[in-house]
């Protein structure tokens, strides 16, 4: 086979080596514009599962690059004066120069043909070369991309922040990031040995700061110098450099985030950065294009065909890529909204800045450090209140809301049940909530309870505007005050344009087949084209549904509820407020947020001054509508400040279900972000939904100040015991009913805490 690299990286470089080893007679070419020896960057970060990769497909160049390597386990935080080190993390740094040496010298040793100081224009390498395999990567500038990229559909989005890499004699032991406050705002380094006198050196802060700190008209050495002095403490007296004599230099950047829809056409195939970027904050760039080199190496040769080889290439390397890009947008997330975390202690500020990608978690964090995290989780329980010198996972700690103590930070969500006859919960209501009040969550919420007849979402909703359903509450209530320590949320809505439709088992959303009801809504708009046309409401339609919202709120109070919800979104009445896809009004009560905003907030004052001072209250929102023309950002934190200002107590953060034009994106912990925004931008207590099912997803989020309960809805219907059983595996000591506790023996025998 003839194998045409555009590009002497080590993408293709490690292909051609690759190529070579399971085949001398391939014939392989590397082209490369610059020289042997020129490279920009400097160091670069391999971790040790990649190391064993290598080994597996060359160990005699694997060899060489572990013996060229830097090892360290511990990173350092320097913030707020402070150092926090963590230990375990075992990653490995090389010189990208020294890299690309041992990979172009075993490459020659194979028979590789390297042509440096070569243009590889693309229609030139067409006409030049009789290839079967033509491979792009020439990187994340590619003009092969370029070429076909109507085909590659590649999609660029620059990053906000700037950044600068350099190089210094100063060693660093350990991975270091060290932040510092300017008059401009905060800038900071990520830095790391990668030989025995060098270390890489990465300057990075907002658009902002770079421009107030005037680097945007500094030439390169006085930009250099200026970082000398902002670090000057942890550089011991050595200075900054620059490679800025090659073509890509050491000009400040934002980085590029490149992802193509195709990796191939015909017979040209891209790999590396070329198809796709990793923030350099998660140090996986190389890793991707080596693993790309390896994975299409394999392909080819066990696949009948080329166009095979390289259409499974694709398929096996996206889900990987997806991954890993993922995690790196996360990454890159956090470092563009540094601002919200520095209000942390140093010691939350280090384990959030740890666990930044998802890829680390608070297991993993045990697993690497056991008595840093020990540390972290006895501060943490001292925080939150608890009376402990030792550890606690977050997700045990208390949390105090008015004069409401919460035993822990499990919530079960509300979910509909549909199971309801004229609103009144019954013998089953009395079940479900009853056995999950004693599944160990320290607080359970109804399912949206309906202020109203005609705004109940289906025939089968519980209500709160008749005595009876206010005694059959009350019994529920009771039962769960009685026999658990569980406190009881009501959640309380109207369903507006959604209302009037089938069971939740039927079809979702579909109007019923007969016995429809009236709507209401901010504008007549209707929910689908299926769905009935709901009337706009008047003045009086306001006025009818709060007062309905207070009245229910009194029954509440005589039930007994621990605390209220109001639901405000998913697309129901006051949701329906909120977003400008819905509420297409042109009176004081539509238009600009703060008008669409006016309502809703009417809604809760009402309540919360109906509601009794001592005892919470929390909103639901939908923090994003996924979908153009929905609210953006600054809505959001407008909507949650607004909320925040009037007394709210805790915001349950979700997301969507406001039109169904949404686009969601799904994933594990998907809805997370939004409470990470609205908790530490809007500067108010959060409850995180979305799709959180692991004991390690719970305590990751609590800990990294992300939100401060975490909702599941699903995990709680497969096990109403579900917080019981992550008690029993972390060996923490909760109350079990008294019947249960023999079961509660056999299960802490049973399970161990993991990595304990």
């Amino acid at each position: 086979m003839r194998v045409v690299c555009v590009g002497g990286g080590p993408a293709g470089l490690y292909l051609a080596i690759a190529l070579k080893r399971r085949d001398a007679t391939h014939d392989v070419t590397v082209i490369e514009r610059n020289r042997p020896f020129d490279t920009f960057g400097w160091g670069v970060v391999f971790s040790d599962q990649t190391m064993e990769n290598l080994r597996a497909v060359d160990r005699k160049s694997a060899d060489a690059i572990f013996d060229s390597l830097a090892h360290w386990d511990d990173i350092d935080v320097h913030v707020h004066g402070q150092v926090i080190r963590s230990g375990g993390h075992g990653f490995c740094g090389i010189g990208r120069k020294r890299l690309l040496n041992i990979l172009q010298e075993r490459a020659q040793e194979l028979g590789v043909a390297l042509k440096f100081e070569t243009d590889a224009d693309p229609d030139t390498v067409l006409a030049t070369y009789d290839a079967d395999l033509i491979v792009a990567s020439d990187g994340v500038n590619s003009k092969m991309r370029a070429r076909w990229e109507d085909v590659f559909k590649p999609r660029i989005e620059m990053r906000r922040n700037k950044f600068v890499w350099l190089g210094t004699h100063k060693t660093f032991e350990a991975f270091t990031f060290g932040f510092e406050q300017t008059e401009h705002g905060w800038i900071w380094f990520h830095a790391y040995k990668f030989d025995p006198d060098t270390s890489t050196f990465i300057v990075e802060c907002d658009e902002p700061t770079w421009r107030g700190l005037g680097f945007d008209t500094l030439s390169q050495e006085d930009s250099i110098a200026l970082c000398e002095r902002i670090f000057a403490k942890y550089l011991d007296g050595n200075g900054l450099m620059s490679n800025a004599r090659h073509l890509r230099g050491s000009a400040w950047l934002n980085f590029p985030h490149v992802t193509c829809e195709r990796w191939h056409h015909k017979n040209v195939v891209l790999m590396g950065d070329a198809a796709h970027t990793a923030h350099f904050s998660v140090g996986s760039g190389t890793k991707l294009a080596l693993e790309d080199a390896m994975a299409l190496a394999e392909r080819l040769h066990d696949r009948p065909t080329i166009a095979e080889a390289l259409s499974a290439y694709q398929a096996e390397r996206s889900l990987d890529v997806v991954k890993l890009q993922n995690a790196a947008r996360n990454s890159t997330e956090w470092f563009e909204h540094l601002p919200r975390y520095l209000a942390f202690e140093p010691m939350q500020f280090a384990y959030s800045l740890l666990t930044r990608s998802q890829r680390v978690s608070h297991d993993n964090l045990r697993a690497r450090d056991k008595q840093w995290l020990d540390g972290l989780e006895t501060w943490f329980a001292q925080r939150a209140g608890a009376e402990v010198n030792q550890p606690v996972p977050p997700m045990f700690t208390p949390f105090k809301l008015r004069g409401l103590t919460l035993p822990n930070r499990i919530v079960v969500s509300p979910m509909s049940m549909y199971s309801a006859k004229d609103g009144v919960p019954g013998d089953f209501h009395l079940v479900h909530y009853g056995s999950r009040a004693q599944g160990g969550a320290g607080m359970v919420v109804t399912e949206m309870t309906d202020v109203s007849e005609e705004g109940r979402i289906t025939p089968g909703c519980t209500g709160l505007y008749t005595d009876a359903q206010e005694a059959a509450w009350k019994r529920i209530v009771d039962f769960v005050h009685a026999e658990t320590p569980a406190k009881f949320c009501l959640q309380l809505g109207h369903a507006g344009p959604k209302g009037s439709t089938q069971l939740g088992w039927e079809e979702m959303d579909a109007p019923l087949a007969e016995g429809n009801w009236p709507l209401l809504a901010p504008s007549a708009i209707a929910w689908s084209p299926r769905n009935q046309l709901p009337r706009a409401m008047t003045r009086a339609d306001m006025d009818l549904v709060r007062d309905q919202y207070v009245a229910a709120a009194k029954r509440a109070v005589r039930c007994g509820f621990d605390m209220i919800e109001l639901h405000f979104a998913h697309g129901y009445l006051l949701s329906a407020f909120l977003t400008p896809v819905t509420n297409k009004r042109t009176d004081e009560y539509g238009g600009a947020v703060e008008n669409r905003l006016r309502f809703p907030l009417e809604v809760f004052r009402a309540v919360r001054d109906a509601w009794p001072a001592d005892k919470p209250i929390s909103v639901r929102l939908s923090a994003t509508d996924w979908c153009e023309h929905g609210n953006d950002e600054d809505d959001t934190l407008t909507i949650a400040a607004a909320f925040r200002d009037a007394g709210v107590d805790v915001i349950d953060v979700s997301a969507g279900q406001t039109t169904i034009e949404a686009r969601p994106v799904y994933g594990r912990m998907f809805q997370t972000p939004f409470s990470d925004l609205i908790r530490n931008e809007a500067r108010v207590a959060t409850m995180a939904v979305g799709n959180i099912y692991e004991i390690d997803h719970v305590n990751s989020i609590i800990a990294a100040g992300r939100a401060d309960l975490c909702c599941m809805a699903r995990p709680h219907l497969s096990d109403p015991y579900w917080t019981l059983r992550a008690a029993a595996a972390q060996q923490v000591a909760v109350e079990w009913p008294k019947p249960y506790l023999s079961g509660r023996d056999q299960l802490q025998r049973l399970m161990v805490r993991p990595n304990g």
